[in-house]
């Protein structure tokens, strides 16, 4: 085996078999292998769940059936699922980012916090018509991700902390600064408490769509970013030495790739997308500051990107159904009396099954070894 062959072994990254192509029926077989354990997760969720429900009592068929028409029934609940969507693309395309580089961007919370600091401070300090403050409050949104997202970047490349950690530690940080700002400098009038801090003037308020909570800005925003990351990553010089990173960072390094520069590039731009989804939520949805201003989307953003296999090419759908069973399932305990964390167990199985459907996968396509040939170790 020569060097380089035993460099592309030692990749972490997915592996591609390059040999003769495959006589048409053995094609055939492979293919519909894939796609069975494509549609195992789906099958394995739907019983996992149905078993749930019979165990609880509960009719499944009338439980999904409330789900959907919860999501989809009204207009304002369609409203709500794009209102979903937009933070868990954006947020998703960020990870993406960081992601091909190899990097476990698990403070992506913190940045999304950061960013609805930035733009909250901007909301209550500039009294400028909507024209100029709109662009400011995405600005500062992107600001505060991004430089929240630089320090797991300078812990991680100078201080030689793993960015799981470090990112949960500034997860910690933005959410107690948070805290302290609502109870401290910038409690309401009447007195600080859990709902936020006073709201923000309306020139601040991203445009909604008539009476509808979505804001059309916000979904063409996150639907032009995320096709410019998903070009860049594919298509740019940049993107190939991401991907090379990702593979095997000590052979990019050797190679001559400047590995901590891009890899601080790669924290800085997925926090600028985590940031404005911050800014999107305090603006755009809020209006205000809350504790809460994440309400969670960074984490469900990686279960997304999981279930994409890290193709953002399948983050739009998945996000939309994510967001649609997000919406839907709070119905289950106005109609059926059922506790709405259904939804929860929904996209957390999937998430389960389709991890152990992928491992699977990975352990039937890996090549055989000859016939008599010894084991390695």
């Amino acid at each position: 085996m020569t060097g380089h062959e035993g460099s592309a072994t030692s990749s972490s990254g997915p592996s591609i078999a390059v040999g003769r192509p495959r006589p048409g029926w053995a094609g055939l077989i492979g293919w519909v292998t894939r796609l069975t354990l494509g549609l195992v997760p789906l099958l394995l969720t739907f019983l996992f769940t149905t078993l749930i429900l019979l165990l609880a009592g509960a009719p499944p068929l009338e439980a999904y059936r409330q789900i959907v028409e919860g999501a989809f029934g009204q207009a304002s609940t369609r409203a709500d699922i794009l209102v979903a969507w937009v933070p868990l693309l954006l947020g998703s395309a960020g990870l993406m980012i960081t992601f091909t580089a190899g990097l476990w961007n698990i403070g992506v919370e913190g940045q999304i916090i950061a960013g609805a600091l930035v733009a909250a401070w901007v909301a209550r300090s500039l009294d400028l018509p909507p024209l100029l403050l709109i662009p400011l409050l995405l600005l500062g949104g992107l600001v505060g991700g991004a430089l929240w997202g630089l320090g797991v970047g300078l812990l991680k490349v100078y201080g030689q902390v793993h960015e799981i950690f470090g990112g949960l530690g500034m997860n910690f940080i933005a959410q107690a600064l948070t805290i302290y700002l609502i109870f401290g400098p910038w409690k309401p009038a009447r007195g600080a408490t859990m709902s936020g801090t006073e709201p923000f003037p309306q020139a601040a308020w991203l445009p909604r769509l008539g009476n509808l909570r979505v804001s059309p800005l916000t979904v063409i925003l996150a639907i032009v970013l995320t096709a410019i990351v998903y070009i860049a990553l594919r298509d740019t010089v940049w993107g190939l030495q991401l991907k090379a990173i990702g593979r095997n960072m000590r052979a990019a390094y050797l190679m001559g790739l400047p590995t901590h520069r891009l890899m601080l590039v790669a924290f800085v731009l997925g926090g600028a997308l985590a940031g404005l989804v911050g800014a999107v939520q305090a603006t755009g949805v809020d209006h205000r500051l809350i504790p809460q201003v994440s309400r969670g989307y960074g984490f469900l953003a990686l279960l997304v990107v999981l279930l994409s296999g890290f193709r953002l090419a399948w983050v739009p759908p998945i996000a939309f159904f994510i967001a649609a069973i997000g919406v839907g399932s709070p119905r289950l305990e106005l109609r059926m009396g059922l506790d709405s964390s259904l939804g929860g167990i929904l996209e957390g199985s999937l998430v389960l099954f389709f991890l152990l459907a992928r491992g699977l996968r990975l352990r039937l396509s890996r090549p055989q070894p000859p016939a008599g040939s010894a084991p390695t170790a």
